[in-house]
C-alpha cells in the first residue's frame, strides 16, 4: 500500500529516498506498520491543513483537552470506533449475519437503483436532450403509422415552436470492402440528425448539408459498438471506403457511445444515399413509416409545442382530405423523448424497485432484531457504564458507531452484489430500451448507497433501548438480562409482523408473474417449433432489383437445400413470428361484403409453397398456396382464422374474392390457416393475408428437417455462398430458440422477483424463529411452573405455536393491502390472470403460513421439553 502511495512522488524521489522511508516506517511502527502509518501521514496533513504543529495521532490523543472542546468529541469519537471494531470482533457470527444480509438488501436495492437512474431519471445524453421530442401520428389500430416524406416538408415549413424536424427510417444493406460481405443496420437520417440532437461526434464529423444534395458523394458514419466490435477501435477508419448499393461510400466519423433511438444502429447514412427514400417514397403523402424527431425552441413549452404540431397537422386534414380518410382515425401527436425512450420500460422497472425496496424493509428489520438480541447480552454492560456516569447521549452515541461500522461494511459488500449483478441487470432493461447502455455504478449510485448505507447505520444505532438510572439495581444483578424483556419483546415482535406483511406482499408479486409465465408457456404460437431452423436473408437491393431477379434466387435456393439429405421442407416467408413488430400492412376490400364501421386493413406476408408445411402451420380450410398459384395468370391468396372470423362472421371465406387496388385486380381466397402470434405470445393475432404473387428481398428461410438441425446452418451458408458470394446469411436460429427468447422478458421478471420473494421468506422465517426462541427463554421460569402444576408438553407447545402463528396471521393480514398495492403495479406485465387472482394470494398465505409454523415449531418444542425441576432452581 505504501510503495503504491509513493508513485505519487517523482520518480528521482522514489529511486533515492523510497526504500530509505520504508525502513524507517517498520523501525518506528514495528510489525504491521501501513495501516498506522497510513493514518499518522494523513492526521499531519490535517494539522498542517490547521496550522498546528504535526504530531502522532496518539500523542494527540493524550493531551490535555477541554471536556466540552471539539478536538475531545472527536477523540471520544476514535476511541468508540475502535471499542465498536472490538466489540464485532468478539461477536464474529452476529457481525457476518449483519453484514451479508445488509449486503444482499443494500446491493439488490442498489443494483436497480442503477437501472431506475440511469433508464428513468438521468438526463438524457445528448446536448439538447431536454427540448428533443418525438412526434407521432396515431390513427384508429395503431399508436403510429409515422409520417411521410411531404409531411416531413410540411413539418419543417409551417411549426414555429420547433427549431429543427428531422427524420430516421431504418434498413438492411449489404456493406462490401471487409474481409467478408456485411449486412449492417443502417440508420437512413436527415443530415442535421445528429446536431438536432446535440450530439458531437468520437471521430471525424457528422454529416452537413451538403452530404444530402442529390448527387453528392455518398458517405456513412459508424456507430461506436460497431466500429469497436468489427474493427477494433481502429481510429484510421475515417476516411476507408467500402461498397453499398453499388456505390462506394466513404466513412467521415464515429459516433460516441450513446443510446441510439428508435434501434441500434451498425451505420448512419444521410436521406440522398437511400435508394428506397428517393424513389416513389419521396412524393407519396400516403407512403408513411417515417419517425420524426423535433427540438423545441428555447423557452417554448411542451404543451405549446405540441398545439403547434396539432394544428399543423390539422391543416392537412383540410387541404388533403383524400389523404386522411376520416374513418382512418388519424391525429396528432408528441411527447418528450426522455419519456418515450423508457415508456416501454418504465413498468417493470417500477415493480422491480418496489420489490427491492420490500427486500431492504425485511432485511433492516431482521438486522434490528438480531441487534435487540445482541443488546440484551449487553445489557449488564450497558448498565455498569451507566453506574460509573455514563450518560445516555454517551452511550447512544456508541451504540450508533457500531450501527455505523456494521452499516458501511454492508454497504461495502452490498456495492460487490450490485457490480457482480450488473451486466445481467443491463442484458434485461436492453429488452425494453436503448439506454441500457447507460447502466453502470457511477457517482449518483454510490451517492444513492452511501445514503442508504447510512440511514441503515443510524437505525441500527438508534433503535435500541438503552437502560435508564432508575432501573441499575435490576440491571445489574447477575441474570438481569430480562430487565427490559417485555418491551425488547414487543418490539421484536412489531418487526416480525412488518416483515411477514412485506414477504407476503413480495410473494403475491412474484407469484403472479409466476402464474402468468406458466399461462404464456402454454400458449399456442400457431406453428410447429420442433426441427426446424430460420435465417434472414436480406437481398442486395441494387442486384437483385426485378421480381423476375428474386424469383430465380429463391427458386435455385431452395430446390438445392431441398435436395439435401435431412431437409424435409424448404420455403420463405417475410417475416419471423414472434419477433417482427413492423408488418406490411395492407388496405383492402371484400367482394359482396361491406363494413364501413371499421377501416379495413390486413397485415401482408409474401410466402413461397410449402411454407405452412415447413413452419409447421395447419391449414384449417380450403387449401394450402402451390407453386401453380404463382403464375402470373392466377391470383389466389390465404387468410388467417382472425380474417375469417372478422370479416366473414361464420361464413366459408372460401372462394370470396378480394382486392387491394380498389377493384383493379381481384384475388381468390383459397384457404384458412391457423393463427399466428406474429408480435409475442401474449398479443392477439391481426388480421394477416398470405400471398406468394410477388417478391421481395427480404427473406425468412424456413427449413423442417427429419431430425436435429445440428450442423444445418453450414449447409445453408455454403449453400447460399455457391449461388451469391456476396450474400450474407444472418439471425440464424432454430424456432425453439425463438420461441425462448420471446419468453426471456417475461422470465428474467419472474425470477427477480422470485428471488426476492425467497430471500425474504428465508430472512423473515430466521427472524420469526429468533423471535420465538427469545420469548420462550425470558418464559422458561413460567413455563416451568405451567408444567409443575399439570400442563400437558403438548398443550405447551400448542401455546407458542399460537404465539407465533398469531404473529404470522397479523402479518398476512397487513400483507395483503401491500399485495394488493403491487399487484396493481403489476396489471400491465401479467398476461391470463387477473391482478388481484385469488389463488395466488391463497397460495402465498399457505407457503408463509406453513414456513412460519415450521420456523415456530423448533422453539416451541424446545419449550415443551423444559424440565420443571431445573427451571424452578434456577429462577
Amino acid at each position: 500500500m505504501l510503495r503504491f502511495f509513493l508513485r505519487a512522488f517523482p520518480k528521482q524521489f522514489r529511486d533515492r529516498h523510497g526504500e530509505d522511508l520504508l525502513a524507517a516506517c517498520r523501525d518506528h511502527y514495528g510489525p504491521g506498520f501501513v495501516p498506522r502509518a497510513a493514518f499518522d501521514l494523513l492526521w499531519n496533513g490535517l494539522c498542517a491543513r490547521m496550522g498546528a504543529a504535526p504530531a502522532s495521532f496518539e500523542d494527540w490523543l493524550e493531551r490535555p483537552r477541554s471536556p466540552t472542546g471539539g478536538p475531545r468529541r472527536l477523540a471520544q469519537l476514535v476511541r468508540d470506533v475502535r471499542s465498536g471494531m472490538r466489540s464485532l470482533a468478539k461477536s464474529p457470527g452476529f457481525t457476518l449475519a449483519i453484514v451479508l444480509t445488509l449486503g444482499l438488501g443494500i446491493g439488490a436495492t442498489t443494483a436497480i437503483f442503477s437501472v431506475i437512474d440511469a433508464v428513468l431519471l438521468k438526463p438524457l445524453p445528448y446536448a439538447n436532450g431536454p427540448r428533443l421530442v418525438q412526434l407521432i401520428q396515431p390513427d384508429a389500430e395503431t399508436d403510429s403509422v409515422g409520417f411521410s416524406p411531404p409531411e416531413v416538408e410540411d413539418l419543417r415549413a409551417q411549426t414555429r415552436a420547433l427549431d429543427a424536424v428531422v427524420e430516421y427510417h431504418g434498413m438492411q444493406f449489404t456493406l462490401l470492402g471487409g474481409a467478408e460481405a456485411q449486412r449492417v443496420a443502417t440508420g437512413v437520417v436527415s443530415w442535421n440528425f445528429f446536431d438536432t440532437f446535440g450530439v458531437k461526434p468520437l471521430l471525424g464529423r457528422t454529416f452537413e448539408e451538403s452530404d444530402d444534395k442529390p448527387g453528392a458523394e455518398p458517405v456513412l458514419v459508424l456507430s461506436y459498438d460497431y466500429w469497436k466490435r468489427v474493427y477494433r477501435g481502429d481510429p484510421s477508419i475515417v476516411g476507408r471506403t467500402f461498397s453499398m448499393n453499388d456505390k462506394t461510400h466513404r466513412v467521415v466519423g464515429v459516433l460516441p457511445p450513446i443510446p441510439q433511438h428508435p434501434a441500434e444502429n451498425d451505420v448512419y447514412m444521410p436521406v440522398s444515399a437511400c435508394p428506397f427514400r428517393n424513389g416513389h417514397w419521396a412524393h407519396h403523402r400516403t407512403a408513411r413509416g417515417l419517425n420524426v424527431y423535433g427540438r423545441m425552441r428555447h423557452g417554448v413549452s411542451v404543451e405549446a409545442a405540441r398545439s403547434d404540431v396539432a394544428a399543423a397537422m390539422q391543416a392537412w386534414h383540410a387541404q388533403y382530405p383524400e389523404a386522411y380518410p376520416q374513418r382512418q382515425g388519424l391525429r396528432s401527436g408528441m411527447a418528450l423523448l426522455k419519456d418515450e425512450l423508457s415508456r416501454d420500460a418504465r413498468p417493470t422497472l417500477v415493480v422491480l424497485l418496489a420489490a427491492a425496496l420490500f427486500l431492504l424493509i425485511i432485511v433492516c428489520s431482521n438486522v434490528a432484531n438480531l441487534t435487540l438480541a445482541r443488546l440484551v447480552r449487553r445489557e449488564r454492560e450497558m448498565a455498569v457504564r451507566t453506574a460509573l456516569g455514563a450518560t445516555r447521549l454517551r452511550l447512544l452515541q456508541q451504540l450508533l458507531v457500531e450501527g455505523l461500522l456494521l452499516a458501511v461494511a454492508g454497504g461495502a459488500a452490498g456495492l460487490l452484489v450490485a457490480a457482480f449483478g450488473l451486466d445481467a441487470l443491463s442484458s434485461f432493461a436492453a429488452r425494453f430500451t436503448t439506454r441500457a447502455s447507460e447502466i453502470r455504478i457511477d457517482a449518483r449510485v454510490l451517492v444513492f448507497a452511501l445514503a442508504v448505507t447510512l440511514g441503515t447505520g443510524v437505525l441500527l444505532g438508534c433503535l435500541p433501548a438503552l437502560p435508564s438510572r432508575a432501573n441499575l439495581s435490576g440491571a445489574l444483578k447477575e441474570g438481569a438480562g430480562a430487565s427490559a424483556g417485555k418491551s425488547r419483546l414487543r418490539a421484536r415482535s412489531a418487526l416480525i409482523v412488518t416483515q411477514v406483511a412485506v414477504s407476503f406482499s413480495l410473494l403475491i408479486g412474484a407469484g403472479l408473474m409466476l402464474r402468468s409465465l406458466l399461462k404464456l408457456q402454454g400458449v399456442n404460437a400457431g406453428f410447429n417449433p420442433q426441427n426446424v431452423l430460420t435465417a434472414r436473408l436480406d437481398l442486395n437491393f441494387t442486384r437483385y432489383n426485378s421480381t423476375d431477379k428474386v424469383r430465380d434466387f429463391t427458386h435455385r435456393l431452395l430446390a438445392r437445400l431441398r435436395a439435401e439429405p435431412g431437409i424435409e421442407s424448404a420455403a420463405v416467408g417475410g417475416r419471423r413470428p414472434l419477433r417482427d413488430n413492423s408488418p406490411s400492412n395492407a388496405n383492402f376490400r371484400l367482394e359482396g361484403i361491406d363494413n364501413p364501421s371499421r377501416l379495413p386493413r390486413a397485415e401482408v406476408d409474401l410466402v413461397s409453397s410449402d411454407y405452412f408445411r415447413a413452419m409447421g402451420i395447419p391449414v384449417v380450410a380450403g387449401r394450402a398456396l402451390e407453386d401453380a398459384d404463382e403464375r402470373p395468370d392466377v391470383n389466389t391468396v390465404m387468410v388467417n382464422e382472425s380474417f375469417a372470423r372478422h370479416w366473414f362472421a361464420g361464413l366459408n371465406p372460401i372462394g370470396h374474392r378480394i382486392t387491394f387496388d380498389d377493384g383493379k385486380t381481384w384475388a381468390q381466397i383459397v384457404g384458412v390457416a391457423a393463427d399466428v402470434k406474429q408480435h409475442g405470445l401474449e398479443a392477439e393475432p391481426a388480421d394477416e393475408l398470405y400471398s406468394n404473387a410477388g417478391a421481395f428481398t427480404d427473406l425468412r428461410l424456413v427449413l423442417r428437417t427429419r431430425g436435429p438441425v445440428a450442423g444445418l446452418e453450414r449447409t445453408v451458408r455454403e449453400t447460399v455462398r455457391a449461388i451469391d458470394p456476396a450474400q450474407p446469411v444472418t439471425e440464424v436460429a432454430t424456432l425453439v430458440e425463438v420461441r425462448r427468447e420471446a419468453l426471456a422478458p417475461p422470465r428474467l421478471t419472474a425470477v427477480l422477483l422470485g428471488a426476492f420473494a425467497l430471500l425474504a421468506l428465508f430472512i423473515t422465517a430466521t427472524g420469526i424463529g429468533g423471535v420465538i426462541a427469545y420469548s420462550v427463554s425470558q418464559r422458561t421460569h413460567e413455563l416451568g411452573i405451567r408444567l409443575a402444576l399439570g400442563a400437558q408438553p403438548s398443550e405447551v407447545l400448542a401455546m407458542v405455536l399460537r404465539q407465533g402463528m398469531g404473529l404470522v396471521a397479523a402479518g398476512l393480514a397487513l400483507g395483503a393491502f401491500g399485495g394488493i398495492a403491487l399487484s396493481k403495479a403489476m396489471s400491465g406485465l401479467v398476461f391470463g390472470i387477473a391482478a388481484g387472482d385469488p389463488t395466488t394470494y391463497v397460495a402465498g398465505a399457505a407457503l408463509l403460513a406453513l414456513v412460519g409454523a415450521v420456523a415456530c415449531f423448533v422453539p416451541a418444542r424446545r419449550a415443551a421439553e423444559v424440565d420443571p425441576m431445573i427451571s424452578l432452581r434456577s429462577a
